[in-house]
This record gives C-alpha cells, sequence and structure tokens, in this order.
C-alpha cells in the first residue's frame, strides 16, 4: 500500500472551518433543485420539444452517460487525491467546469437542438459529482466520528435550504406563467422573462452558477485541506497503485463491501427519483413551471426538517437506523407515484374524481401526488447525508479520498442502469409510469442488503466502533 500523507486524528477546524465545509452543500443544491429537478429538467422534457415522452427518454440518456464516466473515474480520482495531498485545487478545477457548462444552458431555447443542452449537462454533473468526491473526503478530516452524522445531516439541509431560496425567488419573481404572464406574486418577471421562451427556466443555469461560485469560497478561504503530497505525475502512479491496492482490500473488507454494494443499488433509486421525478410529473399533469416550482419548495421545506431529525436520530441510534427509515419511506413513497394518474391512486383501486378544482394542484391526483412527495422530501436527505457519515465512521483518515472515490463509484456505478431500465421500459411501454416502477427494484434490494451489513461497516485499531 502507498504511504499516506495524512495523520491519522482530525484536524483542530475552528467553526468558520466547519462552516465552510457545510456552506459546500449550500452552493451545490441549487444546481441539483432548480436545474436537474424541478425547473430546468421539467422545461427539457415538456417544453424545449414537441415530444416529451421522447425527451424524457434523452433526459435520462443523458443522465445514464454521466453517470457511466462518474462510476469510472471517481475511485481513480479519490486515490489520487490521496497522494497529492489536498482538495480544493480539485474542486477549484471541477468547479470552473461545472459554472461554465451550467451557465451555458441559458442558450437552450425552445426549437434550439437538444444534443447542446444534454452535452452541457453530462459535464456539469460529471463535474459536480467529482468536486463532492473531494469535498467529503475532506469531511473526516475536520470532524470527530462523534460528530460526523450530525455536521453531515445539517450540511445537507443547509443545502435543502439553498436550493429552496434560489427555487422560492424563482417561482416568485422570474416564472410567470404563459396564461397569465404574471409570476406566483402576482407580477410582470424580472429582466422582462419570456415563458413562451423559456426564459424563466433557462436562467436558473445562470443563477446556479452564481450561486455556486459565491458561496463555495468560504470554504477555501476557512477550512483546512489536507498537507502536502506527492508531486501530480507521481500521485497519479501512486494514486492508480493505491486503487488496485484498495480494491483487494475490499475483498478483506467484507462489511465495507457490503455496504458499498447496497449503497450502490439504493441510490441508484434516489439517483432516479432525483433526475426523473419532476420530469415525470411535468409529462403526467402538464405542471409549468410554477407547479413545478411550488412542489419542489414544498419537498424542500419538508427536507430541512427532515435531515435536522435524521442528525438527532444519527447521533443516537447510528446512521444505518437512519438510512433504513428513509429506505422503507422512499419505497412506499415510490410505490405511491407510479400508482397515481389522471383519476386514480393505487392503480385505480382508488377512483378519484378527475374534475380540476381550479388553481395550482386543482385535481384529486395532483394533490395525492403530492403527499406521496412529502415522503420523498423526508427521506431523501438523511438517506444521502447517514449513508455519508455510516462510510466517515467506516474508514480511517489516512484512506478517505480513496473510499469516499469508491462511494461515489458506489453510487454510480449501476446508475446508469437505474435511467437505462426506465429509458427502455418508457421506449418500449410508451409509458413513463412503468418506467419510474423500476426504480423500486433499486430501492428494496438495496434495502434488503444493508439490512446484513454490520455497522460500522468495518473497525480497526485506527477505527473502533463508535
Amino acid at each position: 500500500m502507498a504511504v499516506s500523507h495524512e495523520d491519522d486524528a482530525p484536524a483542530k477546524t475552528t467553526r468558520r472551518g466547519i462552516w465552510g465545509w457545510m456552506l459546500f452543500d449550500w452552493a451545490a443544491q441549487p444546481f441539483f433543485t432548480v436545474v436537474t429537478t424541478f425547473v430546468f429538467g421539467p422545461y427539457f422534457v415538456s417544453r424545449l420539444t414537441q415530444d416529451p415522452v421522447s425527451a424524457q427518454a434523452a433526459w435520462s440518456n443523458m443522465a445514464t452517460v454521466s453517470s457511466l464516466v462518474i462510476a469510472v473515474l471517481s475511485p481513480v480520482l479519490g486515490s489520487i487525491a490521496d497522494q497529492s495531498g489536498p482538495r480544493k485545487p480539485w474542486i477549484a478545477f471541477f468547479a470552473v467546469i461545472k459554472i461554465v457548462c451550467v451557465s451555458a444552458l441559458w442558450f437552450a431555447a425552445p426549437g434550439s437542438p437538444i444534443i447542446w443542452p444534454m452535452i452541457f449537462m453530462i459535464f456539469a454533473s460529471i463535474a459536480a459529482e467529482f468536486s463532492t468526491v473531494f469535498n467529503d473526503s475532506m469531511m473526516p478530516r475536520i470532524v470527530s466520528k462523534d460528530e460526523v452524522g450530525r455536521i453531515s445531516n445539517i450540511a445537507w439541509g443547509l443545502g435543502y435550504l439553498g436550493g429552496m431560496i434560489v427555487l422560492i425567488a424563482v417561482v416568485a419573481l422570474l416564472a410567470a406563467s404563459p396564461d397569465t404572464g404574471v409570476t406566483l406574486i402576482g407580477i410582470p418577471p424580472l429582466f422582462g422573462l419570456d415563458p413562451h421562451l423559456g426564459e424563466d427556466a433557462r436562467i436558473t443555469g445562470p443563477i446556479s452558477a452564481l450561486w455556486y461560485f459565491l458561496f463555495i469560497l468560504p470554504m477555501f478561504f476557512f477550512t483546512p485541506d489536507a498537507g502536502k503530497g506527492l508531486p501530480l505525475g507521481e500521485a497519479v502512479r501512486s494514486g492508480l497503485r493505491e486503487l488496485g491496492g484498495t480494491l483487494r482490500e475490499l475483498k478483506r473488507r467484507t462489511g465495507l463491501t457490503k455496504f458499498l454494494i447496497a449503497r450502490m443499488l439504493y441510490q441508484d433509486g434516489v439517483n432516479g427519483l432525483l433526475i426523473l421525478g419532476g420530469a415525470f410529473a411535468a409529462g403526467m399533469f402538464g405542471w409549468a413551471t410554477i407547479e413545478i416550482g411550488i412542489y419542489g419548495i414544498i419537498l424542500n421545506v419538508v427536507a430541512i426538517f427532515g435531515c435536522i431529525a435524521a442528525g438527532w436520530l444519527d447521533r443516537r441510534l447510528g446512521s444505518k437506523i437512519v438510512v433504513i427509515i428513509s429506505l422503507v419511506l422512499l419505497l412506499v413513497a415510490t410505490l405511491g407515484i407510479v400508482s397515481t394518474g389522471p383519476g386514480f391512486v393505487f392503480f385505480g383501486l382508488v377512483p378519484l374524481s378527475a374534475e380540476d378544482g381550479g388553481g395550482l394542484f386543482g385535481t384529486a391526483a395532483e394533490k395525492a401526488y403530492i403527499l406521496f412527495g412529502l415522503l420523498i422530501g423526508i427521506a431523501f436527505g438523511p438517506v444521502q447525508a447517514s449513508s455519508r457519515s455510516y462510510l466517515a465512521r467506516s474508514v480511517d483518515l489516512s484512506e478517505t479520498g480513496r473510499y469516499f472515490g469508491i462511494y461515489a463509484l458506489s453510487g454510480r456505478a449501476t446508475s446508469f442502469l437505474a435511467t437505462l431500465f426506465f429509458s427502455m421500459m418508457t421506449y418500449a411501454s410508451g409509458s413513463a409510469r412503468l418506467g419510474m416502477a423500476t426504480l423500486i427494484i433499486f430501492l428494496a434490494v438495496g434495502l434488503l442488503l444493508l439490512l446484513a451489513t454490520p455497522y460500522p461497516a468495518y473497525k480497526s485499531d485506527n477505527n473502533p466502533a463508535r
């Protein structure tokens, strides 16, 4: 094994340094909230082209390509980071790529070729995930193992708060109804944005890019980084050797292997819900930016409180219990969503009135969809935040980069299968509902395997159980 260049004890970190690290999630989340899930993604599906079914499949294909690249390169970059030392230069490099590509989404006007926004989203998604790998691997160095669950969930909650603030600003000030020409609060959109040209959705790219740039700065200024390591060329060679040793090491660390495989499966289902959920609702109910935005705000409000509660539970009951509870809620929610359609819920066993009562979410089916969405809001933050702390409690400081790289791999290695299954089922059946149903398989199998996984996933002299 290559020699580590990190100490075995967490660095002394000021409160300002911890807040700087947590603000990374606050900075990064609007890209996922307003671009990927609730505004630009649904716009791509329902308004950029005239064929929403093919557009949903194209959006899924974009996610598939991104996931494949992330799966292949994340563990390599994590191992190299362990040998090169500092994480911040890597975060800065990928931040530039993300900011440029997300800003370029402004040019995705209705009727324009969809290939360019797909390419920009692929590069932005890859850069976002790689920067997260390096940020996550900093966490065990700045927080004790007793505190990682609480800090991880608080950071995730801050992320949802940041995403919600941007989403509220979009639906209140920028996104006008094509019918009325005014925003949710009854004013013309700022900057003269024209909803008929998709400018209300396209503006989310530059806004997310600016938000990300501003709020990752505290992490660069205040959060301590790993010390000097090997020069880049030598770090690459050493990191690749280290990765090979890590993969051989996993044969002996069976608990870690089980956890990573379980996480690989259930995170695929979570990723699918995040990437496809908003677009699915837009296609089924014809929701415009305002409806999607309100739905996203509701989910993010619930998510903030879910993360706060999960941080408390994580410290008292452990990360594994929090992840299990979250997965059960996500399974119930996903089953509820795919069983809901105009005029029915639970696959038609419970008929609902198809009459539109007017206003937002006017039909009974839309209200039922939102109720199931609340379960997603409660669970999708804790399942990711406590998975992050689960791993942090299961590895030594000297191996955080390579194991968080493999952790990113486990979150992406088969996620192309989740979106690929969605695309194949949607193409074959012509039904996005059946495509969404494939996500249940990933959530359920991941949960079953997690139940058989020890906690912490690995114990050593340097990493005792907590």
